[in-house]
């Protein structure tokens, strides 16, 4: 008797008594007692059982995955007794208020998580943990991520937020809502002060490495250190660029100059970088020359003949034929080769003035040598300079 009296003497002192009025919205302790395909039980020291069921049985953590008798347990209370005498218990929402409490306290001191996109919308990117929802708006994305497409077409820019499904993201929670089991998430905050210490250390002329973070007509948007940079069209090469997506793809590592720095706005080069092509030009070609090319654009007022690399020279609509012509369509076409004769050359500009015309018919005062060279109409030599040289 004495013994009997010693064991629930133990049984009333130990912590599985503090759980013997079970409420819903508890978080409670146990260890397995039984698992099976659909079902776990959970042992209370004998003084109660907890029956775990259906989707109650599947959290984010996996916990039924590898679990086994006698393993201890955490979980939530759903019912305090059912019919059978069973405590109702949760493993889904166990994981959900253990979630809560991190995000409450992330929330409160701004710390960073990690977190992976489940889906996207137009809006931006949503996803769920144990049931609690979280959502990361378009405009709270960083640089690298942000779907900058032309035009703000939403079909692409639906697109572009589908390929981040499944990526994780370094965010911050910029709202929290436990009533309604929402979260509002900001990967743009979480590198906010990154992005002030790079923007007070960037200069004019420093050289970033980054990534493409968007193409669009009138450029490429690149992304480093937190921060976000437009290398404008007539930044890109120093020939013309008629399509910005023939000089990278969306995620490449590029490198670039500061050339700008106004507030937020940053403007780069990518090619100042490289050796300006039209240093060189003024050597190498000579006005009077004749120059063989491909005709790769025609415009209204002209067309442009490949020279070599990104040089191109003009050929201005009245310099194509002696004939009237109302634009150089008329007689060119992309891709066709011809002969013109340089007819201009100024590099401060960036512009060769080339001429078909002229090729046969130089103007007067210019011809070509074989060599190339210019070779200007010899004076008339009079008696004079003929009994000099004598």
């Amino acid at each position: 008797m004495k013994k009997e009296s010693v064991v629930m003497d133990q049984l009333l002192g130990s912590a599985s008594f503090a759980v013997l009025e079970f409420k819903p919205g508890m978080l409670v302790e146990g260890t397995v007692a039984l698992v099976s395909k659909g079902a776990i039980l959970v042992d209370f020291g004998g003084i109660a059982t907890g029956l775990v069921t259906g989707r109650e049985l599947h959290d984010s953590l996996n916990t039924l995955k590898g679990l086994k008798e006698g393993d201890p347990i955490s979980a939530y209370v759903i019912e305090d007794e059912n019919e059978d005498g069973l405590v109702l218990l949760s493993l889904r929402k166990a994981s959900q208020e253990r979630r809560w409490v991190q995000f409450i306290e992330a929330y409160e001191t701004g710390k960073v998580i990690k977190v992976v996109a489940s889906e996207a919308n137009k809006g931006g990117l949503l996803l769920e943990l144990d049931g609690i929802k979280g959502f990361i708006p378009v405009s709270q994305l960083a640089p690298l991520h942000y779907p900058r497409v032309d035009g703000a077409d939403p079909g692409l820019i639906l697109q572009r937020l589908q390929s981040l499904v499944g990526i994780e993201f370094a965010v911050k929670i910029i709202s929290i809502d436990k009533e309604n089991g929402k979260l509002i998430l900001s990967e743009k905050a979480a590198f906010d002060e990154e992005r002030k210490k790079s923007l007070v250390d960037l200069k004019p002329g420093s050289v970033v490495k980054g990534k493409i973070s968007g193409l669009v007509k009138f450029g490429i948007f690149v992304a480093f250190d937190g921060l976000e940079g437009l290398v404008h069209i007539s930044e890109i090469a120093w020939g013309h660029v008629s399509n910005p997506a023939d000089y990278g793809r969306l995620g490449d590592p590029v490198e670039v100059m500061v050339i700008g720095v106004e507030g937020d706005k940053i403007s780069l080069s990518m090619k100042r970088l490289t050796t300006d092509p039209w240093l060189e030009v003024a050597a190498k070609y000579k006005v009077g020359s004749v120059v063989e090319g491909e005709i790769n654009r025609i415009t209204p007022f002209g067309a442009f003949l490949a020279l070599e690399g990104e040089i191109n020279g003009l050929i201005h609509v009245t310099e194509i034929t002696d004939k009237q012509i109302s634009e150089p369509g008329e007689v060119l076409k992309v891709g066709e080769r011809v002969k013109a004769r340089v007819i201009a050359i100024e590099p401060d500009e960036r512009r060769i003035g080339l001429s078909i015309k002229a090729v046969d018919n130089p103007p007067e005062g210019m011809t070509e040598s074989e060599e190339g060279e210019v070779k200007k109409p010899r004076k008339k030599a009079t008696k004079k300079s003929e009994e000099a040289a004598a």
